[in-house]
């Protein structure tokens, strides 16, 4: 069974030169932003901490805060990306960008830092995942789902391209010049290529799914289903997010040395990226409820794996890779499941709506886990926790947080 959100091929507003062009444009700007404004920021904590003598939890709370920023900003630029497109939201978002890296690398005090970081909490809520979705389901629809599946794909690999960078340019200058450099190549590629490479007409808005006829957003944002779809992803996020936090801490309690667990971790990135490549043939082959049910249980199960395989090494790594898997075909779920279910006339509120919480869940993870940990006697009871969680999960999505018609 293909996407509910497909429906019958309509034309299509840009050329195929121009939905390349814009597929190719997000891939780039996605992989620099969550690069610089995501990935470089855990590489980079411990220099801060050393320099400054601010407690690593001082600087993770800012980075938190900035993440609970882009989930509240997150529902407003989703209206402004329905009316107008992406191309004004992301531009906006590079530009300020650049000057909240500019920031935080100047910052002389923590006040000074946090600031600097709740502005780039506002400027991720205009560059990364939400807009780009946004865009290629409306410019690629019917065919979002190849779109977003490439630009997944690719954008997984930025914390391949910017863990190392980053790590690259550490052992050459301090961390505040590292910044700088960042806000560079931030500049220089992410704001030319959304004001030039997103240009096009904005498409109308699709009549041809089940439920067009709804009177507007508020409508949907108040039915049962997208109530408990919300609380449904929310809580997948959290577990699904705080595993890969707490990854390390518990292979390290398992009696893997650092490295090991490291490279887990790694290998776990790359799972996810080759889980992302099988989200098509089994969209193709399901119906909404069944692969909501398949992929947020399948966090479930890899995650319980986790909790009580005590051993050896090399099976704790594969589980690894698997967890990573689960959670890249779960990226791709959060992207299409406002669509799948009630088409792309209002995708940017209703996803905006639909991922502010699990951006809170998500900015809450680091802190749960240690937190869960220290409560509950060590990170194996956690992830049991944390498996009963994104069950929970599965549950709501498959009884109660799909539309009748889009369930099938």
């Amino acid at each position: 069974m293909g996407d509910a959100a497909t429906g019958p091929v309509r034309p299509a507003v840009l050329r195929p030169g121009g939905l390349r062009r814009v597929l190719v444009v997000l891939c780039v700007t996605e992989v620099v932003s969550w690069g610089v404004l995501y990935y470089a920021f855990p590489v980079l904590t411990p220099s801060i901490a050393a320099d400054t003598g601010w407690s690593p939890s001082a600087l993770t709370a800012a980075f938190s805060a900035a993440l609970v920023v882009a989930g509240l900003v997150g529902i407003p630029v989703g209206r402004a990306l329905d009316r107008r497109g992406p191309r004004a939201v992301m531009t906006a978002g590079s530009l300020l960008a650049v000057p909240a890296v500019l920031g935080i690398a100047t910052a002389r005090s923590v006040w000074w830092f946090l600031g600097a970081w709740l502005l780039a909490g506002v400027a991720m809520a205009g560059v990364l995942y939400q807009p780009a979705f946004a865009a290629l389901t409306r410019w690629w629809a019917p065919r979002q789902v190849v779109a977003l599946t490439g630009l997944t794909l690719v954008a997984g690999l930025s914390s391949t391209v910017f863990a190392p960078l980053t790590a690259a340019l550490i052992a050459r200058l301090d961390w505040r010049a590292t910044y700088l450099v960042l806000a560079v190549v931030l500049a220089v590629l992410t704001i030319p290529l959304h004001l030039f490479g997103l240009r096009g007409p904005w498409p109308p808005v699709a009549t041809d799914h089940p439920y067009a006829h709804l009177d507007g957003p508020g409508s949907v944002a108040r039915s049962r289903p997208f109530v408990l779809l919300t609380v449904a992803m929310t809580l997948a996020a959290f577990a699904v997010y705080a595993v890969l936090i707490n990854l390390v801490p518990l292979l390290l309690g398992r009696g893997l040395d650092i490295g090991v667990a490291a490279l887990a971790l790694g290998l776990g990135g790359v799972g996810q990226v080759a889980g992302r490549l099988f989200y098509g043939r089994l969209a193709d082959g399901t119906t909404v409820r069944a692969r909501t049910g398949l992929i947020i249980g399948g966090c479930a199960a890899t995650t319980g794996l986790l909790a009580v395989v005590p051993g050896p090494a090399a099976l704790l790594v594969i589980i690894s890779i698997v967890v990573g898997s689960a959670r890249g075909v779960f990226t791709l779920l959060q992207a299409t499941a406002v669509s799948e279910r009630w088409g792309a006339a209002h995708y940017g509120r209703l996803n905006g709506l639909l991922g502010a919480p699990g951006m809170l869940a998500t900015a809450i993870a680091p802190w749960a886990g240690s937190a869960l940990a220290a409560g509950l006697g060590g990170y194996p009871a956690v992830f049991v926790l944390l498996a009963g969680v994104a069950a929970v999960a599965a549950l709501l999505a498959v009884t109660g947080a799909t539309p009748h018609r889009a369930g099938g």
